[in-house]
């Protein structure tokens, strides 16, 4: 059975390294490559026919973590593996918060890699030894990570919010102009400055990061 893979790294080099690991094993098929977390979510929504994703945390436009929450919300079924070269606390936390499957470090060896894939894949949960130590630790003193790192420092007034809450039930614009007393277009403003202030580009992204980091 051939196990369709994608892979998710902004650095071209470091993801030609990956591909070329990967085709030393005839059951894997790398489905496509993409060069950040929006250029994933394009691609899965018009194929997400996909068994697992390989995922590297940072990239441009959209990193890996913020990536893995929206992609295992929206594709369950799509096994996520953590694939980087950070080691952080924060990032392991945050990692495994949103959904990953897995945490390996980049330098895992082309027969380890091959292992971790099969045993994700099997409903496990593969790291690098490393990383299962430090994810140990943070289980024995969660109070060494402070939690509130894992949620950024993102300011909305209140009426971005009102909006935002809106947004999030499925309103348009003139829906939520009628009930907030504003203009259509003093709407379209609001949710301009959200999408900015949240670093977004859509409204799921938006509601999706705004729940994340429990803004509504």
């Amino acid at each position: 059975m051939i196990t369709k893979i994608a892979i998710a790294e902004d650095n071209f080099l470091l993801a030609k390294s990956v591909q070329e690991r990967l085709c030393l094993y005839d059951e894997f098929r790398i489905k496509f490559l993409s060069v950040n977390g929006r250029d994933l979510i394009n691609t899965l929504e018009k194929d997400s026919n996909v068994d697992l994703i390989l995922m590297d945390i940072e990239m441009p436009v959209m990193n890996g973590i913020d990536t893995t929450e929206f992609v295992k919300n929206r594709y369950p079924q799509i096994k996520i593996l953590i694939l980087t070269v950070f080691d952080n606390d924060e990032n392991i936390f945050n990692a495994i918060k949103a959904g990953a499957d897995g945490y390996l470090l980049k330098e895992t060896s082309p027969e380890q890699l091959k292992k971790s894939i099969k045993e994700v894949l099997e409903g496990g949960a593969a790291m690098s030894p490393s990383i299962a130590y430090k994810t140990l630790k943070l289980l024995r003193n969660p109070q060494e990570i402070d939690l509130k790192k894992c949620h950024e420092n993102i300011k909305l007034s209140t009426r971005e919010i009102e909006v935002l809450e809106q947004l999030s039930r499925g309103l348009n614009y003139n829906i939520i102009a009628l009930n907030l007393f504003l203009s259509p277009s003093t709407i379209r403003k609001h949710i301009e400055n959200i999408y900015t202030k949240l670093k977004v580009h859509n409204k799921l992204e938006a509601i999706e990061k705004a729940k994340t980091n429990r803004i509504i």
